[in-house]
């Protein structure tokens, strides 16, 4: 398990990190997911040791993260722009993370750069960011860490490659100790993917929760109320995020369970009402327009 513990980083006047706590457990697929600029990337560094936290810590099965070999021995850290040696080929790569990591498993990355027609022997300058974007994640994956930090893994990969590496990630959740960590723009991989997410937002945790456990304590319903009264008794009654009107048909996103919920909205006698299924961007644009992260305000 990796546990982080009022984790605090500044740059200069810039606060990355502020007091930031949660749990990873071992075995799941745990997701970061933030608004620009939140911290994804600078809480993954400090996660692998990579950078040292102002104040706070990060455990790593009970034991410290940064500068201990040991422990940083069983987390391996793909960055979104993943640095590589002037002229290497992947079977330059492939020989130095064998010496960087103990068990790094060569026949699997040979066997996998050959499914993925993946050339062992081109030079990386000229492969496309897609390729090279698979190069580092199977790198990763070949490892043998049980930790795999990955920032932006889906990015530049096509449909069918994206496919693939969540394929390849689950393999590995289910056949060996496993866990891989992914901050990521796309909500819609993360959906397919993640068991747990994390929600960054100006360097604070706005929560990190099961996704089962989030879709059952956040709700969208859609409803016709004709008595304007009735719907404000609705609206005093929930502790509703979101509020939207289109003519006679409104709907609201809500917080608390679909029960009582729905209990709340047929008490109030409408002509017509349903609850619609939240996707995770729903839901992560509900949460960060609560703290004050709203298009209106970008766009006028």
């Amino acid at each position: 398990m990796i546990k982080i513990e009022q984790v605090s980083k500044r740059f200069d006047r810039i606060q990355a990190l502020n007091q930031v706590s949660a749990e990873i457990q071992e075995g799941s697929v745990y997701g970061i997911v933030g608004t620009n600029g939140a911290g994804k990337s600078t809480l993954l560094r400090v996660m692998a040791g990579v950078l040292k936290a102002d104040s706070g810590d990060v455990k790593l099965d009970e034991q410290g993260v940064f500068e201990n070999t040991e422990v940083k021995s069983e987390i391996c850290f793909i960055p979104d722009l993943p640095y590589y040696f002037p002229n290497a080929r992947p079977v330059d790569l492939m020989e130095y993370y064998a010496v960087v990591y103990p068990k790094f498993d060569l026949a699997k990355f040979k066997d996998y750069c050959n499914k993925f027609n993946l050339d062992l022997h081109r030079k990386l300058s000229t492969f496309s960011k897609g390729m090279k974007k698979q190069i580092f994640v199977l790198l990763g994956v070949c490892s043998g860490t049980k930790y795999l930090l990955c920032d932006e893994t889906f990015d530049g990969l096509d449909p069918v490659v994206r496919e693939a590496v969540k394929r390849i990630f689950i393999d590995e959740v289910l056949n060996r100790r496993f866990t891989p960590i992914i901050a990521s723009h796309n909500l819609r991989e993360m959906e397919d993917l993640c068991d747990t997410v994390g929600l960054l937002h100006k360097g604070g945790i706005l929560f990190s929760k099961d996704l089962d456990e989030l879709r059952s304590d956040i709700h969208k319903v859609q409803y016709v109320i004709t008595d304007p009264a009735l719907e404000e008794r609705l609206i005093g009654e929930l502790d509703v995020i979101k509020r939207e009107a289109r003519g006679s048909l409104s709907c609201i996103t809500v917080r608390g369970s679909e029960e009582e919920i729905l209990m709340a909205v047929e008490s109030k006698k409408p002509v017509y009402y349903e609850i619609l299924p939240l996707t995770l961007e729903e839901i992560f644009i509900s949460e960060t327009e609560v703290v004050g992260y709203d298009i209106k305000d970008i766009i006028g």
